[in-house]
């Protein structure tokens, strides 16, 4: 067996993980419709009053005129970032090297949209002022991701937030956030969301991550915007006759777990210092910015693993899943804080930790 199937069966058959709020098995869509009135109408082709109402809810607690719901976030910004190339006139975004749409998305935004991207800022830091002050080139619109994954999720000061946005007006360059993650980062900020969304002319939002629904999306702005994202909703399909599994899925877990975003965030710079008070490992960003940030360890990935599978079993304590390789001599792994890590006894965990520092200490 792999290394890696090994530490993912290992890291599931712990007693406590750091990570997450738990399996994503059928249970999560069980749970969600408890107390649900199985003889309520469900949605059908984006009407009705469960769709409706959900969209009119979310579009009020990000400050926005209206929203629609989508069944992924890949089709969501994909339309509107296509929506503001068309009203511009210009087939040209501006994002992050490590956007989602540049990496994770097999080109679907040059495929089916012929919209070219223009990378701003280098990959291991953000997006500037000065880098859209700067920008060479002529765009319909420039996609900033709060918080930005893929650098352990970084987050620019409100201040620079507050002046690119600014520039963009003055420029006539709309804005849209990729907020993701945005529920997450209200406690760092100490912003509402519709206080942080007011900064942008759209927003998508995902129901999945922090907040741990089965799956499912929400496009924000004005109307106008709006009604012609439904349209490129059903030209890509998306209109689906129903819904409601996701919708109920995404409005329990909303309800349930919006107002723990402040203590997930607490507890991940808790566990952050934990790891950052370990030999030969490093948390990005040092002090995390979310409920999220990357753990660097200085040690080959085949160590990493194999010293894990043994703390795993030692401890009953579960790290992650999964490590990455960045060199022959390196390699990281993401935490994101959810229900789990509260349940963790202070001295089973303090026991893993010193246990992990002594094992690496012998490997340096």
């Amino acid at each position: 067996m792999a290394k890696q199937n090994r530490l993912l069966d290992a890291f599931k058959q712990t007693k406590y993980q750091v990570i997450g709020h738990g399996s994503r098995n059928v249970q999560t869509l069980i749970d969600s419709l408890q107390t649900v009135d199985g003889q309520q109408d469900s949605d059908v082709y984006g009407k009705g009053a469960i769709i409706e109402g959900f969209q009119t809810k979310i579009a009020q607690f990000l400050g926005k005129e209206d929203a629609v719901f989508f069944p992924s976030g890949t089709m969501a910004q994909q339309i509107a970032l296509r929506i503001w190339c068309d009203q511009k006139g210009i087939g040209k975004v501006a994002y992050h090297p490590l956007c989602h749409l540049e990496i994770h998305e097999e080109d679907g935004l040059k495929t089916l949209h012929s919209i070219e991207s223009v990378l701003l800022a280098d990959r291991d830091r953000l997006i500037e002022f000065e880098d859209v002050l700067e920008m060479d080139e002529d765009v319909s619109c420039l996609l900033l991701e709060l918080p930005q994954r893929e650098i352990g999720g970084q987050l620019p000061d409100y201040e620079t937030l507050e002046s690119i946005s600014a520039l963009c007006r003055e420029k006539g360059i709309k804005l849209h956030l990729d907020g993701a993650r945005l529920f997450e980062i209200l406690p760092h900020y100490q912003k509402t969301a519709a206080e942080i969304c007011d900064l942008f002319d759209s927003v998508y939002v995902s129901f999945y991550k922090g907040l741990g629904g089965i799956a499912g999306a929400i496009l924000a702005g004005d109307t106008a915007f709006i009604q012609e994202s439904i349209v490129w909703k059903r030209r890509h399909g998306g209109d689906l006759i129903s819904l409601y599994p996701y919708i109920l899925s995404a409005d329990y877990y909303f309800h349930l777990r919006i107002n723990k975003m402040e203590q997930y965030y607490v507890e991940a710079k808790e566990l952050a210092g934990m790891f950052n008070r370990c030999h030969a490992v490093s948390t990005k960003p040092v002090i995390p910015m979310s409920n999220m940030f990357h753990v660097h360890m200085e040690l080959p990935k085949e160590k990493v693993e194999a010293l894990f599978l043994e703390l795993y079993e030692s401890t009953g304590i579960g790290l992650t899943s999964s490590v990455r390789e960045i060199d022959d001599q390196s390699c990281y792994f993401e935490v994101s804080i959810g229900d789990q890590y509260g349940s963790i006894p202070k001295e089973t965990l303090d026991r893993a930790f010193n246990l992990l520092d002594v094992r690496l200490a012998a490997e340096h």
